[in-house]
């Protein structure tokens, strides 16, 4: 295929934008009935590091889980909170709070969260039976690598925004006034 038969890159990022919608939109969501897909990632996460981590006896500090989740620690107090409040994990702190917050899996999330797990291997399970395990890893591989690139180059608009914000002009002050 040579350059004139590839689509244009708004083409292409068309698509992406689409389908990422298509997979975002009621149709997975419809498997998360009674918690959301953050919560589902955020008791799995609790209860991987209490599996793995016997120094904190089965503590996930929210600093840890924000950062995971890539969530500010606004949004991760807010989703712990309804987690709490459904019973599903314990909130508490260590000393007088200054230490940090953590959370612990209670016996019912941990089952909740195996309810939802059961749920999405069934229906992973039969699209990763008819699109071929090889083939999935390969996506997977190639989706993480691509969410990689996207990040690093939404971190540079960013940084490229402050600086015009800012005034800056130039790479590492080359256009400054010297001293």
């Amino acid at each position: 295929m040579d350059k004139k038969e590839l689509p244009d890159i708004a083409m292409l990022s068309n698509e992406i934008t689409y389908r990422r919608y298509l997979m975002d939109k009621e149709k997975i969501r419809d498997f998360f009935k009674e918690i959301s897909v953050a919560e589902y990632i955020a008791l799995h996460n609790i209860a991987t590091e209490s599996e793995v981590s016997s120094i904190y006896e089965g503590k996930t500090y929210l600093k840890e889980l924000s950062e995971k989740m890539e969530l500010s620690m606004r949004q991760t107090s807010n989703m712990i909170g309804k987690l709490r409040d459904k019973g599903l994990v314990i909130w508490s702190h260590d000393g007088n709070g200054s230490d940090g917050t953590y959370v612990v899996i209670t016996d019912t999330g941990r089952k909740k969260m195996e309810e939802q797990e059961n749920i999405l291997k069934k229906y992973y399970g039969n699209v990763i039976e008819k699109y071929g395990k090889e083939k999935m890893i390969q996506l997977l591989q190639l989706m993480k690598e691509l969410e990689t690139i996207m990040s690093s180059e939404i971190e540079k608009m960013e940084v490229d925004a402050s600086e015009r914000d800012n005034g800056i002009c130039g790479k590492a002050g080359n256009d400054l006034p010297k001293e």
